[in-house]
């Protein structure tokens, strides 16, 4: 862990280098660990204080980031109770959709330079 990162339970990590705003990047976290199911459907999210706290930052910004997980249907509000991992069914789906499209953009991009098709075919294969 170095200087410009804050970790969290190994579940939250802050770059402070990053360029990304803070509350996207517990955005993309959080979207990560319940697409991965590391987070389970009905699971209850940190509190926005306890989690401002052993991160140090602002609660409107973790409260920022939960609204935002709430609008992409990744987690629920109960009022009076918290935020809860909302069932991810069809978000993991919608997701692998769309990181398939960046991937077929970039393909066209890298074509549209001169790289030929069996070269990407051959790089993504290599992974």
């Amino acid at each position: 862990m170095g200087r410009n990162r804050k970790e969290v339970c190994p579940i939250i990590i802050i770059d402070y280098k990053d360029a990304h705003p803070i509350y996207e990047q517990i955005v993309e976290r959080f979207k990560t660990l319940i697409l991965k199911g590391v987070m389970q459907p009905d699971e209850q999210m940190p509190s926005v204080r306890s989690l401002a706290m052993e991160l140090s930052i602002n609660p409107n910004t973790i409260q920022k980031a939960y609204a935002d997980l709430e609008r992409q249907g990744f987690i629920y509000t109960v009022k009076g109770r918290g935020n809860f991992v909302a069932d991810d069914s069809g978000l993991a789906q919608k997701r692998r959709s769309e990181y398939l499209d960046q991937i077929l953009k970039l393909a066209r991009e890298v074509m549209e330079i001169g790289m030929p098709k069996e070269q990407i075919i051959h790089e993504i294969e290599a992974l």
